[in-house]
Protein backbone atom coordinates (compact mmCIF):
# COMPACT_ATOMS: atom_id res chain seq x y z
CA UNK A 1 0.00 0.00 0.00
CA UNK A 2 1.54 3.36 -0.69
CA UNK A 3 2.30 5.13 2.00
CA UNK A 4 -0.81 7.86 2.88
CA UNK A 5 0.47 11.36 2.33
CA UNK A 6 -2.88 13.79 3.75
CA UNK A 7 -2.02 18.08 4.38
CA UNK A 8 -1.81 19.35 7.96
CA UNK A 9 -5.61 20.21 7.96
CA UNK A 10 -6.27 16.52 7.20
CA UNK A 11 -4.41 15.21 9.59
CA UNK A 12 -6.04 16.99 12.30
CA UNK A 13 -9.10 15.70 11.56
CA UNK A 14 -7.58 12.17 11.12
CA UNK A 15 -6.08 13.18 14.50
CA UNK A 16 -9.29 14.27 16.35
CA UNK A 17 -11.40 11.66 14.93
CA UNK A 18 -9.23 8.88 15.91
CA UNK A 19 -9.88 10.24 19.72
CA UNK A 20 -13.44 10.35 19.53
CA UNK A 21 -13.87 6.90 17.43
CA UNK A 22 -11.64 5.46 20.49
CA UNK A 23 -13.79 7.15 23.42
CA UNK A 24 -17.73 7.08 21.47
CA UNK A 25 -17.17 4.08 18.68
CA UNK A 26 -17.92 4.63 15.11
CA UNK A 27 -21.35 4.74 14.78
CA UNK A 28 -22.10 7.39 17.48
CA UNK A 29 -19.60 9.84 15.85
CA UNK A 30 -21.17 11.64 12.83
CA UNK A 31 -20.06 14.00 9.99
CA UNK A 32 -21.54 16.57 11.40
CA UNK A 33 -20.16 15.99 14.77
CA UNK A 34 -16.89 15.28 12.93
CA UNK A 35 -16.45 18.51 11.56
CA UNK A 36 -17.60 20.44 14.54
CA UNK A 37 -15.38 19.21 16.86
CA UNK A 38 -12.65 19.34 13.77
CA UNK A 39 -13.51 23.19 12.80
CA UNK A 40 -13.48 22.63 9.03
CA UNK A 41 -16.38 22.60 6.68
CA UNK A 42 -18.53 20.06 5.53
CA UNK A 43 -17.02 20.38 1.84
CA UNK A 44 -13.76 20.33 3.45
CA UNK A 45 -14.05 17.13 4.68
CA UNK A 46 -15.73 15.74 1.80
CA UNK A 47 -12.86 17.11 -0.46
CA UNK A 48 -10.04 15.21 1.69
CA UNK A 49 -12.00 11.78 2.71
CA UNK A 50 -14.77 11.43 0.52
CA UNK A 51 -16.99 9.57 3.30
CA UNK A 52 -17.13 8.45 6.50
CA UNK A 53 -16.37 5.15 5.92
CA UNK A 54 -13.02 6.05 3.93
CA UNK A 55 -12.16 8.73 7.02
CA UNK A 56 -12.69 5.50 9.07
CA UNK A 57 -10.60 3.55 6.95
CA UNK A 58 -7.98 6.15 7.11
CA UNK A 59 -7.52 6.35 10.83
CA UNK A 60 -7.66 2.80 11.27
CA UNK A 61 -4.50 2.49 9.07
CA UNK A 62 -2.88 5.07 10.77
CA UNK A 63 -3.87 2.87 14.09
CA UNK A 64 -2.30 0.17 12.34
CA UNK A 65 0.93 1.66 11.34
CA UNK A 66 2.17 3.43 14.83
CA UNK A 67 1.30 -0.05 16.12
CA UNK A 68 2.98 -2.08 13.82
CA UNK A 69 6.35 0.31 14.23
CA UNK A 70 5.67 -0.12 18.30
CA UNK A 71 5.73 -4.12 17.54
CA UNK A 72 8.34 -4.05 15.22
CA UNK A 73 10.63 -2.34 17.90
CA UNK A 74 9.48 -5.13 20.27
CA UNK A 75 10.03 -8.09 18.42
CA UNK A 76 13.21 -6.73 15.81
CA UNK A 77 15.20 -4.28 17.46
CA UNK A 78 15.22 -5.29 21.57
CA UNK A 79 18.09 -7.49 21.02
CA UNK A 80 18.73 -8.39 24.58
CA UNK A 81 14.89 -9.30 25.82
CA UNK A 82 13.62 -12.97 25.87
CA UNK A 83 11.45 -14.07 23.50
CA UNK A 84 8.64 -14.90 26.60
CA UNK A 85 9.79 -11.52 27.67
CA UNK A 86 9.08 -9.57 24.08
CA UNK A 87 5.40 -11.86 24.07
CA UNK A 88 5.03 -10.24 27.49
CA UNK A 89 5.52 -6.82 25.99
CA UNK A 90 3.18 -7.56 23.28
CA UNK A 91 1.02 -8.61 25.37
CA UNK A 92 0.50 -5.65 27.60
CA UNK A 93 0.86 -2.82 24.58
CA UNK A 94 -2.14 -4.46 22.95
CA UNK A 95 -4.35 -4.95 26.60
CA UNK A 96 -4.21 -1.22 26.67
CA UNK A 97 -6.90 0.53 26.58
CA UNK A 98 -5.82 3.88 26.06
CA UNK A 99 -3.33 2.33 23.58
CA UNK A 100 -3.39 2.24 19.77
CA UNK A 101 -4.58 -1.76 19.91
CA UNK A 102 -8.38 -0.83 21.23
CA UNK A 103 -9.19 1.09 18.24
CA UNK A 104 -8.45 -1.74 15.81
CA UNK A 105 -9.95 -3.96 18.38
CA UNK A 106 -13.40 -2.05 18.70
CA UNK A 107 -13.03 -1.74 14.47
CA UNK A 108 -13.94 -5.54 14.83
CA UNK A 109 -17.01 -5.18 16.18
CA UNK A 110 -18.47 -1.78 15.08
CA UNK A 111 -17.58 -1.99 11.20
CA UNK A 112 -17.85 -5.66 9.77
CA UNK A 113 -21.63 -4.81 8.37
CA UNK A 114 -21.34 -1.18 7.89
CA UNK A 115 -17.61 -0.11 6.62
CA UNK A 116 -16.18 -3.37 5.41
CA UNK A 117 -12.98 -1.83 4.13
CA UNK A 118 -12.25 -0.45 7.58
CA UNK A 119 -13.49 -3.72 9.23
CA UNK A 120 -10.24 -5.45 6.63
CA UNK A 121 -7.54 -2.86 7.57
CA UNK A 122 -8.32 -4.26 11.18
CA UNK A 123 -8.34 -7.93 10.51
CA UNK A 124 -5.02 -7.67 8.37
CA UNK A 125 -3.53 -6.00 11.35
CA UNK A 126 -4.29 -8.99 13.50
CA UNK A 127 -3.22 -11.66 10.97
CA UNK A 128 0.16 -9.62 10.74
CA UNK A 129 0.50 -9.83 14.67
CA UNK A 130 -0.48 -13.67 15.04
CA UNK A 131 2.04 -14.08 12.54
CA UNK A 132 4.70 -12.41 14.92
CA UNK A 133 3.57 -13.93 17.62
CA UNK A 134 3.64 -17.06 15.66
CA UNK A 135 7.53 -16.45 15.38
CA UNK A 136 8.12 -15.33 18.84
CA UNK A 137 6.34 -18.75 19.97
CA UNK A 138 8.61 -20.72 17.76
CA UNK A 139 11.48 -18.92 18.95
CA UNK A 140 10.25 -20.48 22.55
CA UNK A 141 9.47 -23.77 21.03
CA UNK A 142 10.07 -25.27 18.47
CA UNK A 143 6.94 -27.27 18.31
CA UNK A 144 4.37 -24.46 19.23
CA UNK A 145 1.59 -24.12 16.56
CA UNK A 146 0.07 -21.32 14.69
CA UNK A 147 -3.15 -22.46 16.70
CA UNK A 148 -0.98 -21.13 19.82
CA UNK A 149 -0.24 -18.42 17.90
CA UNK A 150 -3.92 -17.34 17.55
CA UNK A 151 -4.76 -18.52 21.57
CA UNK A 152 -2.39 -15.77 22.66
CA UNK A 153 -4.26 -13.30 20.31
CA UNK A 154 -7.13 -14.43 21.81
CA UNK A 155 -5.61 -14.42 25.28
CA UNK A 156 -4.99 -10.42 24.24
CA UNK A 157 -8.23 -9.68 23.00
CA UNK A 158 -9.80 -11.37 26.77
CA UNK A 159 -7.83 -9.06 28.38
CA UNK A 160 -9.37 -6.62 26.42
CA UNK A 161 -12.54 -7.67 27.49
CA UNK A 162 -11.75 -8.26 30.91
CA UNK A 163 -10.34 -4.55 31.07
CA UNK A 164 -14.00 -3.12 29.83
CA UNK A 165 -15.85 -4.79 32.45
CA UNK A 166 -13.33 -5.43 35.50
CA UNK A 167 -11.15 -2.02 34.66
CA UNK A 168 -8.04 -4.26 35.06
CA UNK A 169 -6.15 -7.71 33.76
CA UNK A 170 -4.73 -10.19 35.83
CA UNK A 171 -1.19 -10.16 34.24
CA UNK A 172 -0.71 -13.99 36.00
CA UNK A 173 -2.69 -15.14 32.82
CA UNK A 174 0.01 -14.39 30.43
CA UNK A 175 2.41 -15.97 32.68
CA UNK A 176 0.62 -19.09 32.90
CA UNK A 177 0.31 -19.29 29.25
CA UNK A 178 3.86 -18.43 28.17
CA UNK A 179 5.26 -20.98 30.85
CA UNK A 180 3.13 -23.90 28.99
CA UNK A 181 4.57 -22.63 25.84
CA UNK A 182 8.33 -22.87 26.49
Amino acid sequence: MPHLVLPTRALKVVNNAIELFHYNGFHLVGIDRLVKECEVPKATFYNYFHSKERLIEICLIVQKECLKEKVVSIVEYDRDTSAMDKLKKLYFLHADLDGLYYLLFKAIFETKLTHPKAYQTAVRYRTWLTNEIYSLLRALNADNSFTDAKLFLYLIEGAVIQRLSLGEVDGRVVEVFLRGMG
